[in-house]
């Protein structure tokens, strides 16, 4: 009977244990998270009744702030349609997206950024403290990026590779999210949006957009061909030149390529094949390298998961991944082909920029952000930078940034970049001519930093169906660095 007792005695006190592990974890340990959540029952009433926090740009120009309907109840006004697609909407009708719901507690006043008022608001008479934000975006490079998309369907993000700020993150279409947050036009302009199947102007493209990335993606080969010693800086491949007159043949498949009446019979270095963007020479660059190697090196990147940022963000891909070869590819020609973004390589706009920064701040990628400051009743709470992962050493990234600055300059290279070029400023860079398997006009694509000798922004353009990268993205490109360059006082 006593050793029956004290079985029980010991089964209640484990599971007494458990409950109050599980509380604590929960009550404690997840209680920031969970309070904060935008699906929070006391976020969502406090969105409803309380006048949010102002947002705004990095100079401190308004880019949302709460005024109040005929009942005297708030709501939300924005600066412009060119910020609709990072900060969102918040509506009474139709919930929040963007920076209004990544960051609904602290506007709402449900939570502080600053973990250590959050504890003694409770001890507070009035307990409601809606923070205002200070974002990283600047607004005038904002509104000109979306104004330089003009009416085509795509992205621009430009952050500083030093810090992580997103100074830019456009994406067109763009929309009224003061009529979404207006009650008196809400209805009307949310059906009208979401019944838009082809703008598809609610999509922020440029951290949830899925594009064939082309020719940028060569970057990404070389980080993974460089990083894992497969190929140097003086590799040459001895087909390659015959290779351009008939295309490279792989498992029966031709690789073909654009640039033999311009190289004529010489066999590329890797700085001479990323000039002219020889598809022969990043193929058999991506061969050496393993379809292992190639996914493994992506994956430091950010490649297969979710990147570390303010908003939600799709998952690029190297491959589908379930192939029998190495690396989860079907075969060599798959291999072959995504080596120059091609096959079943997708990837975000943020995607590339993140590759792109790696080259720019010395194999180094810092977490990208779009928060600079938190203000409300008890001061001021200052985001910091943070380091996320350094992906290469700074001498490969140093042979990367050399390569490309070929790209925009070389005496080959600025036909494959034209509009890039910024008289003063030494722009690095790659672009992209994305084929889409006969639907209609390439994506163009640009990515680049600049000045190339202590790279300050980085920046990444797609424009759906475009065309070539030269078309369209790269002139985007050009004219968006040279209004960096003028407010950067340069």
């Amino acid at each position: 009977m006593g050793e029956t007792l004290g079985r029980i005695g010991l089964a209640m006190a484990v599971a007494f244990g458990a409950i109050a592990a599980g509380a604590g974890y929960w009550q404690v340990w997840r209680s920031a998270e969970l309070s904060s959540a935008p699906d929070d029952a006391a976020v969502v009433a406090a969105s409803r009744r309380v006048v949010r926090g102002e947002i705004t740009d990095r100079e401190g120009e308004r880019l949302a702030w709460s005024v109040e309907d005929a009942n005297g109840e708030p709501y939300r006004v924005y600066l412009s349609r060119s910020i609709s697609g990072v900060v969102g909407y918040a509506s009474r009708t139709y919930g929040s997206a963007g920076l209004e719901r990544a960051f609904d507690a602290e506007l709402s006043g449900v939570t502080s950024a600053d973990p250590v008022q959050d504890l003694l608001k409770k001890f507070r008479a009035d307990p409601s403290d809606p923070q205002a934000m200070r974002t990283t975006l600047l607004a005038s490079l904002q509104q000109a990026a979306v104004k330089a998309l003009g009416d085509d369907s795509g992205a621009v993000i430009m952050l500083d590779p030093r810090t992580g700020e997103v100074l830019v993150l456009a994406s067109t279409p763009i929309y009224d999210a003061s009529a979404i947050a207006n009650p008196a036009t809400s209805s009307a302009t949310f059906a009208a949006l979401a019944a838009d199947d082809v703008g598809r102007p609610l999509l922020p493209r440029a951290t949830q957009g899925r594009y064939v990335p082309g020719s940028v993606f060569k970057i990404v080969t070389a980080i993974a061909a460089l990083g894992s010693g497969a190929v140097s800086g003086s590799t040459t491949f001895a087909e390659q030149p015959a290779a351009e007159e008939d295309g490279l043949l792989v498992t029966g498949f031709r690789v073909r390529d654009g640039h033999h009446p311009k190289t004529g019979s010489e066999a590329l270095d890797f700085i001479e094949a990323t000039e002219v963007s020889c598809n022969i020479w990043y193929a058999l660059a991506g061969l050496e390298t393993g379809g292992d190697r190639l996914v493994d090196w992506a994956g430091q990147l950010g490649f297969g998961e979710p990147l570390p940022f303010d908003l939600p963000t799709a998952i690029s891909q190297v491959t589908g991944g379930d192939g029998p070869a190495p690396g989860g590819f079907l075969d060599d020609v798959e291999l072959a082909n995504a080596a120059f973004g091609q096959a079943e390589t997708f990837v975000t706009p943020l995607q590339m920029a993140l590759v792109t920064a790696a080259v720019a701040n010395d194999g180094v990628i810092m977490r990208p952000r779009l928060v600079q400051a938190f203000s409300g009743k008890a001061g001021t709470t200052t985001i910091s930078s943070e380091e996320w992962r350094r992906v290469l050493p700074a001498r490969i990234a140093d042979q990367i940034t050399a390569a490309m600055v070929e790209a925009v300059n070389g005496d080959l290279g600025v036909g494959y970049t034209t509009g890039a070029q910024v008289p003063g400023l030494t722009v690095a860079g790659k672009s992209g001519t994305a084929e889409l398997g006969g639907e209609g006009e390439p994506n163009s694509w640009f990515i680049g930093f600049a000045p190339a000798e202590d790279p300050e922004i980085v920046i990444t353009v797609v424009v759906e169906h475009g065309g070539r990268g030269a078309a369209r993205a790269a002139p985007v490109a050009g004219s968006l660095l040279a209004a960096w360059k003028a407010w950067a006082g340069r």
